[in-house]
Formats: C-alpha cells, structure tokens, sequence
C-alpha cells in the first residue's frame, strides 16, 4: 500500500470517529457528517444511510452496554431518560477501547456534574457503587490462604495485613447508597425503607467485593469501613485497627476484631495475611 494510500485510510477513518462521536447538539456535527461523506466516491442518499445505520448502531451499543453495568441508576431513571443519557454519554466520553466492557468508569462524575440532575445529588455515589460491582464481576479469581492466618498469633501485628480479594472496594457516601443499590438489585431492604434512609440523610459506606465468582455488596458500620480503608491503603494492620477504633462512633466499643475477621474469612473478604508495606504503613493517615 502506497503512504498516499495509508494517509487516506487514515483520514477515511479519523473522519468516521468524528462522524460517529461528535455530539449531534454540537455545531460541529453537520460538518463532521459532510466531512466523512466527501472521503467516499459514492455520494448521496446510500452514503447517508450507511452512516445513520453506524450513528444508529453506536448508540444502541452504548444503551445495552451501560445499562447492563448501571441497572439500579436505569431504574432510577427510567429508561427513556436512562437512553438519552447513554447517547449523552457515548459522544461527550467515547470508549477508548473496542471492548465496551472498559466503558461507562465516567458515568459517576458525568452525573456528578449534571445540570440537569443537581435535585438528585445522589446518583453519581450509587453509579461509582454499580461500577465498583461492575469491575469486581471481572476481577482476577481469589484463593483463601488458610495457613497463612496462623502469622497473627506468632508475629507482630505492625508487620502484617489482611489480604483482601482483588476487586474489593469500599465507598463512603452521604448518602444511603447501600440500602439504595441493594433495594433496587435485591430488595433488601425495600424500596420503602431506602427512600426513607435517603429522606432522612443517613450517609453509608457500602462495601464491595467478590466471592464465588459473583460481585457483592455489604453495608458497612463505621468502623469496618474505617479498618477496610485503611487496609485497601496499604496500612499494616495494627495502624489499621488503630485508626478504626479511634473513629468516634457508637459502634466503636462494640466491635470485636477476633468475631469480625472470622465473619470477614467466612464471607470470602479476608483471604489471608501477608507482609504489609513498609513505606504505605509509615504514611500519615
């Protein structure tokens, strides 16, 4: 192939991407339309219609492909405001990659920051929990190091940390996020009872993680969310423990370490204990 050849490949393609992408409200997508349309030999009425079949085709991509990853916020939504947002979306944060499967981490800022939905400030915590799940579902498989536990017995806590499944995540919300997401994915608890959580501003941390295969989701006390935190940062686990009871909450002289790490064990979210970081764990919290 000829550069001539290669350099008008490359513009045929750069101006489909720019075709495909560009926001139809934009002023520039008239001409992006008859930029693509002037690369081709074959003109007029065929020309157009392939190009609404691919326009039409990337947004029917982007409704399956965010829906399937943020189906509490559809539901929230509904789903013709839930397609608007998809194509919204799909030409302001275009994918980067051909895998769909990457697509959509923006939607929580992009929500965050719409105009449009400021009386529902709390949409863009439950999309940053609904795509935390979503990463989780492909994480790397996970195997419970039993042997390993025995350290915390024979050796000084300030050394170790619990190792946690890839995937895990905690996130702190002032909003009921958990009780939001759980309701509408498991109805647990209701609906009722979320939407009174969230009328009263019960703010949550919601946990989540993978174990058999499958994404899940935990409210978290305080503390717990204190402890996983810190240990998600790399704090070994005595600064760990240290901090999280420090939090001053009603929970705080009710926790019980040794009870919580064999629920933690049992639930797949601790599957270890190895050497914590050196330089993570002299960090100023």
């Amino acid at each position: 192939m000829s550069n001539a050849s290669v350099s008008a490949l490359h513009d045929q393609q750069a101006a489909l991407l720019s075709a495909l992408f560009t926001h139809p409200a934009h002023h520039d997508a008239r001409l992006a339309s008859e930029h693509l349309l002037a690369q081709f030999t074959t003109q007029g009425v065929q020309a157009a219609r392939g190009l609404m079949a691919y326009q039409s085709n990337g947004h029917a991509l982007a409704e399956r492909s965010l829906a399937a990853t943020y189906p509490v916020i559809e539901m929230m939504l509904g789903q013709l405001n839930f397609v608007a947002l998809a194509r919204d979306l799909w030409h302001r944060h275009p994918p980067m990659r051909g895998d769909l499967a990457h697509w959509g981490d923006r939607l929580p800022d992009f929500l965050a920051h719409s105009e449009a939905l400021l009386d529902a400030p709390y949409l863009a915590d439950v999309a940053r929990v609904e795509w935390a799940l979503h990463r989780a579902a492909s994480a790397a498989d996970a195997v419970t190091d039993h042997a390993s536990f025995a350290r915390l017995a024979a050796e000084d806590p300030s050394g170790l940390t619990l190792t946690l499944p890839p995937g895990t995540a905690v996130i702190h919300s002032a909003f009921p996020v958990a009780s939001l997401v759980r309701s509408h994915r498991h109805a647990q608890p209701s609906l009722a009872q979320a939407a009174q959580r969230l009328s009263e501003g019960i703010a949550e941390s919601a946990l989540v993680w993978r174990r058999a295969l499958q994404p899940r989701i935990a409210l978290l006390s305080p503390v717990e969310a204190s402890l996983l935190s810190q240990l998600l940062a790399g704090k070994d686990l005595e600064t760990a423990i240290d901090i999280a009871l420090a939090t001053e909450t009603t929970d705080t002289q009710s926790f019980d370490l040794s009870v919580w790490l064999t629920q933690a064990v049992t639930t797949g979210l601790v599957i270890g204990v190895s050497d914590a970081s050196p330089t993570a764990s002299k960090e100023t919290p």
